[in-house]
């Protein structure tokens, strides 16, 4: 159902940044190469476009949504989000949604360093979002591993230079690992390794905070909570 909004494809662009400074709220992710020139003053607080999204971040609280395509061709994600994964190299798991399905995972195991990287990018990206939205980040961090384009590690990926907000002097802050929170980005960090559910933006490479406007020349997937995504 989403691939048939997701038909249109553009050429590689690549881009070099100007370092930008943005609270770590912002949750960017966004390349570090040397031929784009993206500055603090491309970065603007839009404000219609937050009033514009509050509605959809209001409602995308449960593990599926359907998509709508809107008037400019963006995919506008609405309860219930995602679908299973049609992946063949993992055994089914019956689960009726994404929240079932993280119901499952045990999240007392202990963790490599490449999933705790994960689940860390998760927790201080989108913790506190829908499910559905902290898979979409998830999804970013293991699609730039694969991608060629970034380091081919998730711990690579996630402390690579000036590519997220939260990672500050080679280093992250504190988590609470006996919160709820942790224990969800655990168990949404082990379905996106293995291709377990389907994000609506899969094959997302980016992604900003709505409530600014980096003026990025990419292809817009859609939005899922507080977060636009972009290949």
């Amino acid at each position: 159902m989403l691939k048939f909004f997701r038909a249109a494809s553009v050429a590689a662009v690549t881009f070099t940044l100007a370092s930008a400074v943005i609270a770590a709220d912002a949750g960017f992710a966004f390349e570090n190469t040397q031929s784009t020139a993206l500055n603090a003053t491309t970065i603007l607080v839009d404000a219609a476009q937050i009033s514009a999204d509050q509605a959809q971040a209001d409602l995308a609280k449960s593990g599926k949504v359907t998509a709508t395509l809107a008037d400019n061709g963006d995919i506008i994600f609405t309860p219930g989000i995602g679908e299973p994964s049609n992946s063949d190299d993992n055994e089914a798991i019956a689960a009726s949604s994404l929240s079932d399905l993280v119901r499952q995972q045990d999240t007392n195991e202990s963790l490599s360093a490449e999933q705790r990287c994960l689940a860390s990018a998760v927790y201080f990206e989108s913790k506190g979002e829908s499910l559905t939205g902290q898979l979409a980040v998830a999804r970013v961090v293991t699609a730039r591993a694969k991608s060629g384009r970034f380091p081919t590690t998730l711990c690579g990926v996630v402390f690579q230079k000036s590519q997220f907000s939260f990672v500050r002097g080679g280093g992250m802050p504190p988590i609470a690992i006996g919160s709820a929170h942790w224990r969800n980005a655990v168990a949404i960090s082990k379905i996106a390794l293995d291709d377990r559910w389907e994000s609506p933006v899969e094959g997302a490479l980016y992604f900003h905070a709505r409530h600014v406007s980096p003026g990025w020349r990419l292809t817009r997937l859609g939005s899922i909570d507080n977060h636009i995504f972009y290949r």
